[in-house]
């Protein structure tokens, strides 16, 4: 069996909320025995796996590779099993190493002394069998190695990614409180779009909402303009393989044929988007416009609208809930036919829509918790929507508020 055809475990983290969109995207690249868990997905592949797992997951925050697992009751144990590991299958004395320590539940109750316990181990491991041993490099090294303990269970794994997967390469700037990447795509993905219809960000920041969305469309692979993955440093890095794993995405790429819209009230915040947008190669692809979300009418035939609204920090009680009745009162006016979905922490804001939601779940935007909302914005009352079309179309265009 060739190199690239040994399948291995992954381990593939994301935020909470996104597990499913992971599961199948890697499910779509070919991986098998997709499990989720929290904030991860775990899978088996092959060095191809791995490879476009990094290069075309967009709900990806990074691809792990575990080489052991073992009970660790305690740290003398730790040390003894991470130190039994063939490390020089991994490293050499001249490369460089980190070890990045995540714990909970356990007896070992500190990230960072778990993580010191285990850099001991291997260096102790290669001075007793060489007489010296690898450097430490917490910024660049060419082994980025992660030790969990879960309930006194200990996984050690190489990270094949190196800087978190939301680094696309393409933002140049941002806006106040941007919108993280990997997040903005797994809220595009959860919506069920398939890049087949409209869309628009009618509060777009710095613009990554449209990019996502953009790429989505176009079938761009979502690390297209990153320059380096942690795996591209391994012993067995199979840069012939690499290559052919990238063209082949990179041929996938087609020409947009919808409408991509991102607009904002600021023009000066929109320079930010028209900078990320060029980075990403789709000044041609994505609209930029000045308005105010009263103002905003998105293209005919109807689509998604993703957005971002403020939550409020900045903005004084009576200004937020003004803002979000504007928002709701737009989608009852101008976005008949769309989908609309909102992520917000102010609960209290989201009131003033006036939409009942037709679905929603929890996300987090960063540290804050926050609700996904869902809206469908169509032409008469619910009921008149599961009957016959020529009686909808007779109908006024009715919403149904919060009570």
């Amino acid at each position: 069996m060739d190199k690239q055809e040994a399948s291995f475990k992954m381990v593939a983290k994301t935020f909470a909320g996104l597990e499913k969109v992971l599961a199948e995207e890697i499910r779509e690249l070919g991986g098998k025995e997709i499990k989720t868990v929290q904030r991860a997905v775990e899978f088996t592949g092959d060095d191809a796996l791995m490879y476009r797992t990094n290069y075309q997951c967009r709900s990806a925050i990074r691809i792990l590779k575990p080489i052991a697992e073992f009970y660790a009751p305690n740290e003398n144990v730790l040390y003894d099993e991470v130190k039994k590991i063939a490390w020089d299958n991994y490293l050499d004395i001249s490369n460089t190493f980190s070890v990045d320590g995540h714990v909970s539940y356990s007896h070992i109750t500190h990230s960072k002394y778990l993580a010191l316990k285990s850099k001991d181990a291997i260096a102790d491991q290669f001075r007793e069998h060489t007489g010296k041993r690898p450097s430490v490099d917490k910024f660049n090294p060419d082994l980025r190695i992660n030790v969990r303990i879960f309930k006194n269970f200990c996984t050690v794994s190489i990270d094949g990614s190196g800087e978190s997967l939301h680094r696309r390469g393409y933002r140049k700037s941002t806006g106040p409180a941007p919108l993280n990447e990997v997040l903005a795509a797994g809220m595009i993905l959860l919506t069920g779009w398939k890049g087949d219809t409209n869309f628009i960000d009618p509060m777009c920041g710095s613009g990554t909402l449209a990019i996502e969305a953009a790429m989505i469309s176009k079938n761009m692979p979502a690390g297209m303009f990153r320059e380096s993955w942690a795996f591209q440093g391994w012993k067995d890095f199979d840069s012939g393989l690499w290559e052919q794993v990238t063209s082949e995405a990179k041929s996938r790429i087609g020409p947009l044929s919808i409408k991509v819209v991102a607009s904002d009230r600021s023009g000066r915040i929109l320079q930010v988007a028209r900078e990320n947008i060029e980075a990403a190669g789709l000044t041609n692809d994505i609209e930029v416009k000045v308005d105010f979300i009263g103002d905003v009418v998105p293209p005919p035939g109807g689509g998604l609208m993703v957005t971002n609204p403020p939550y409020g920090e900045r903005i004084k009680s009576d200004d937020i809930n003004k803002l979000y009745a504007d928002i709701g009162d737009n989608l009852k006016q101008q976005f008949v036919g769309y989908n609309a979905w909102i992520i917000s922490s102010h609960m209290e804001a989201t009131k003033h829509i006036g939409l009942r939601p037709a679905a929603h779940m929890p996300l987090n935007n960063g540290a804050l918790a926050c609700k996904y909302l869902g809206f469908e914005i169509y032409e008469g009352s619910k009921k008149d929507k599961q009957e016959p079309a020529e009686k909808t179309k007779q109908n006024k265009v009715q919403f149904r508020r919060n009570r």
